[in-house]
């Protein structure tokens, strides 16, 4: 089959649904499939198709949308800047593709609501469309104005509807939306009105070759003697609640002091959270790495695995924390409930409660048989549980599901 993998985020790109696509797509060429990847370039200047060097500059594209698609003639996409704002980046999705060609591909599978209400609009019609929610971006949307009512988007306003919205076209233009966990189908379903027989349910994957061969090659960075190492590998966004686990980790410092915590990975909060470090008098004992190619060799040096977020999906950094045999100490939001046990493979807090938080890392540090009792009941569960075969298996049978629908058609 020749398949073209999309998605309205930036590719390439650390981690995340770009992290997702390059695994899968790497699995099925390996199977004797031929696959594209397709998305916004780094800066967001331009589509690209970016293993083949093809690129559509948005430059060339939005002075023609911006003069069509003016208050006059769309008077819905003008109701506000952030409707705009997607609409316009859809369309450069949209115009992209359909000069890239969709014609060749035997099947689409597009990452985000984004890129499938696009792609929708301009495929061949016999050609199928499968979908895959990473997430939900109407509750990331929601999340988003509530901590920034700068944006002047309320509860009710076009601009806090249209996410929804956007969910639920792109869910009933495809033929298939394949979600993670049920979280996230319940939220498309309860949330975004998409029928149950849309939806399809199975996890993600984890190539244990690969990552073991990350983990054994480990890092040149040391624990400090005498201490345990605490990871958080997330982006420094909100949505990430990194600045709840400083708060936790404050606490924690009052109980004890034999911990280091390394936080890996960038964004737009760093800065907010550097000072946060200092103003609590954590800068000795809190270390922003940045973004990092090897998370699996830091995970080798490491004790504790913690994710203090808000909202995520099935994070891969909870999968690689598992694969390494770490206890995972995680919130309730999201999927995380249904990827990690308590008292079996990690310990749960509810979400923004930094005295839980803090209490169950000080139980890990205090506890060793603990803390190992989890990390292997963690690590047994992921190398079963995680299947990239089984996951690639489920995805075929979709694609092939949806051809052979079409053909009869």
């Amino acid at each position: 089959m020749k398949i073209l993998l999309a998605t309205h985020w930036l590719v390439p790109h650390v981690g995340g649904v770009w992290n997702f696509m390059q695994q899968l797509g790497q699995r099925l060429e390996l199977l004797g499939h031929e696959v594209d990847m397709l998305g916004n370039s780094p800066d967001y200047s331009k589509i690209h198709i970016v293993n083949k060097g093809i690129s559509l500059s948005k430059e060339a594209l939005l002075p023609m949308f911006e003069a069509k698609l003016n208050a006059q003639a769309a008077t819905g996409m003008n109701q506000h800047f952030v409707i705009k704002h997607y609409e316009l980046e859809r369309y450069c999705m949209e115009l992209a593709a359909a000069y890239f060609g969709l014609e060749t591909y035997d099947i689409i599978h597009t990452q985000d609501s984004f890129s499938t209400r696009s792609l929708s609009r301009v495929k061949p019609r016999r050609t199928p469309l499968v979908s895959h929610v990473h997430g939900s971006i109407a509750r990331e949307m929601m999340d988003h104005f509530r901590n920034h009512p700068e944006k002047g988007v309320t509860e009710g306003s076009p601009a806090w509807r249209y996410f929804p919205a956007l969910e639920y076209h792109a869910a009933m233009a495809s033929d298939l939306t394949i979600a993670a966990n049920q979280w996230s189908k319940n939220l498309l379903m309860t949330e975004c009105g998409v029928p149950d027989h849309r939806i399809t349910v199975f996890q993600y994957g984890l190539d244990p070759a690969s990552f073991d061969a990350k983990y054994h090659q480990g890092t040149q960075l040391r624990r400090p003697a005498g201490k345990k190492v605490i990871i958080c590998p997330a982006r420094l966004v909100y949505l990430k609640g990194v600045h709840i686990l400083l708060d936790a980790l404050a606490i924690l410092k009052q109980m004890r002091s034999d911990w280091v915590c390394w936080i890996v990975g960038d964004g737009e909060m760093r800065g907010a959270l550097e000072q946060q470090t200092v103003r609590a008098s954590l800068q000795y004992d809190v270390f922003f790495l940045g973004e990092q190619n090897n998370v699996p060799g830091l995970l080798s040096q490491a004790d504790i695995f913690v994710h203090t977020c808000i909202q995520d999906n099935q994070p891969f950094s909870v999968m690689e924390a598992q694969m390494a045999g770490l206890p995972s100490v995680v919130t309730t939001a999201g999927g995380l409930p249904e990827m990690v046990t308590h008292g079996r493979t990690g310990l749960i807090s509810p979400v923004d409660n930094i005295y839980s938080t803090a209490e169950h890392l000080r139980v890990l540090l205090e506890k060793d048989d603990y803390r190992a009792f989890l990390g292997l009941n963690a690590q047994r569960y992921a190398r079963e549980h995680w299947s990239m075969d089984l996951m690639v298996e489920r995805i075929l049978n979709v694609y092939y599901g949806a051809i052979a629908q079409k053909s009869s058609m």
